[in-house]
């Protein structure tokens, strides 16, 4: 017979206390999330000292809304309040991860992923008891979170950083060579990519008609003739040593079939062709990822979103999470021989690859 375990009034205690601040840092998510959409941070940040109507009428929103959301920022130690002048301040500290002009930085941004992952509750639910997956049109403002999260990480520093992890890649950028995107999103990179290096040749692929939609748009707009766009199942493509180079930015995990798409996008590259990997920094063990500072809100994204998505296609449901042993795995599989793995300072949640054959 099992013997059960003591019962400890101290770490009951204990955790009942970490339950309370799990439950009020849940809602200051959806309310810093409703600050990030609304322009909220964006006001306060230019103000100085103001009431809540003052506050309002900047914003351009109702009073009694955000008197009562300011009521959260104050008591979630966000926003510093004045009782007797009954005046709101959102100090400089703050509003350096808060607001837009905090980028890259703007936590606020990552926040919307939260309300946007609780509208799929009920579908992962029938997932637990039935299996399968939700597939990505059920998943409502999530290329828009995702463009804006992108734009911290990946295009903040694409230039500056992540390109110039191959020596000469740029300057090969500048004298003109066929590049591909693999799971291109709403193409902010590639926009970014095509307007700096004008003699290459730029094209998108993504499984989300959506998504495709929004990057043509924005080629569209910069007037970009080096840039085109195709919705496509990578899973069952491949353009035979088509490429110089081929980009995924955080896409590979999501993926029906990773290892087959990762030989499509081998096969697809010149034999000097390089393969740049953004993927989620963690470890394929769960033991390993325990001093990761955001592993809980990365394995919930897998479990909402990353993993399931692959399901509902039949997939493996790699998820966020497969780690970089896994990674590294099924990239000498996909016939890539040299493989090395970076870190960049402005980047904490991602590792890049650099692969070649």
């Amino acid at each position: 017979m099992t013997k059960l375990l003591a019962f400890n009034e101290i770490k009951a205690e204990a955790f009942a206390d970490r339950l309370i601040n799990v439950l009020n840092g849940g809602a200051l998510t959806l309310m810093i999330s409703l600050g990030h959409r609304s322009g909220l941070f964006d006001t306060l940040r230019e103000m100085p000292a103001a009431t809540s109507l003052e506050i309002a009428q900047a914003a351009n929103l109702d009073e009694r809304y955000v008197r009562e959301w300011l009521g959260t920022m104050v008591t979630g130690n966000i926003v510093d309040y004045d009782s007797e002048e009954e005046t709101y301040v959102l100090c400089p500290e703050h509003a350096a991860f808060l607001t837009r002009k905090g980028s890259p930085d703007n936590f606020a941004v990552v926040m919307q992923f939260i309300p946007m992952l609780g509208q799929v509750e009920d579908d992962i639910l029938n997932c637990f008891h039935k299996g399968g997956g939700v597939p990505y049109e059920k998943f409502e403002r999530f290329h828009d979170i995702m463009a804006e999260e992108s734009d911290q990480t990946v295009v903040a520093g694409l230039l500056e950083y992540i390109l110039p992890l191959k020596t000469g890649l740029v300057e090969n950028l500048e004298k003109g060579i066929q590049v591909a995107d693999i799971g291109c999103g709403s193409g902010r990179a590639l926009n970014v990519m095509a307007n700096r290096f004008s003699n290459s040749e730029f094209i998108g692929f993504d499984l989300s008609e959506e998504a495709i939609h929004n990057g043509q748009v924005q080629a569209q707009a910069k007037g970009l003739n080096n840039l085109s766009f195709e919705q496509q199942d990578v899973t069952h493509w491949h353009a035979n040593e088509t490429f110089d180079l081929i980009t995924a930015f955080d896409a590979i995990h999501d993926q029906a079939d990773p290892l087959a798409v990762l030989k499509n996008i081998n096969r697809s590259l010149k034999p000097n062709g390089l393969f740049l990997m953004q993927d989620i920094h963690g470890s394929s063990h769960l033991e390993k990822n325990m001093e990761n500072p955001i592993a809980t809100f990365l394995y919930t994204i897998s479990c909402m979103h990353c993993m399931t998505v692959s399901l509902a296609q039949g997939g493996e449901g790699l998820g966020t999470m497969w780690g970089e042993e896994q990674a590294r795995d099924l990239l000498a599989e996909a016939g890539f021989g040299k493989v090395t793995v970076h870190r960049l300072p402005h980047d904490i949640q991602n590792s890049y690859y650099i692969c070649k054959k």
